[in-house]
């Protein structure tokens, strides 16, 4: 289970490992994955992390990057939208793929189960990435006075 993430001091890379493995252990705990179920379930749920992250880091670049512009014509805003939809199209692909692969692995109701631990997951990193921004901007007012 999370219990605490140290990011203090971290690289992005190593911050983001640390959150990958935490996350693994909170998924798996919630999930209550058998060694061999998590055998099985990992290498679907990291591919569909990679593709699904992939895309939105690349395929939705045109539209951050239109979204910080700003002032677009109705035609350039249509083409953006267009682009935005694909890209939510196929990230709905994805995610049916997803439960599909898992249907394979692990029974469904952990399936279901996934989607609410990914959200607790989710809001307990808000949480402490929040709370880690706060003391850091109280530590620079500190030494600001």
């Amino acid at each position: 289970m999370l219990m605490c993430l140290n990011l203090y001091g971290q690289r992005d890379g190593k911050m983001y490992e640390r959150i990958k493995a935490q996350k693994i252990a909170f998924i798996t705990g919630r999930l209550d994955l058998s060694p061999e179920e998590a055998q099985k379930f990992w290498p679907i749920y990291n591919a569909f992390e990679e593709k699904t992250n992939d895309m939105r880091k690349n395929d939705l670049k045109e539209v951050r990057d239109a979204m910080k512009r700003g002032n677009l014509s109705e035609k350039e805003a249509q083409q953006i939208l267009e682009k935005f939809m694909n890209v939510e199209d196929n990230l709905h692909e994805a995610k049916k793929q997803l439960v599909k692969d898992l249907g394979k692995v692990i029974p469904p109701q952990k399936i279901i189960q996934l989607k609410a631990t990914e959200d607790a997951f989710n809001k307990k990193l808000m949480s402490i990435l929040q709370h880690r921004r706060e003391r850091m901007q109280e530590m620079r007012k500190n030494r600001k006075n």
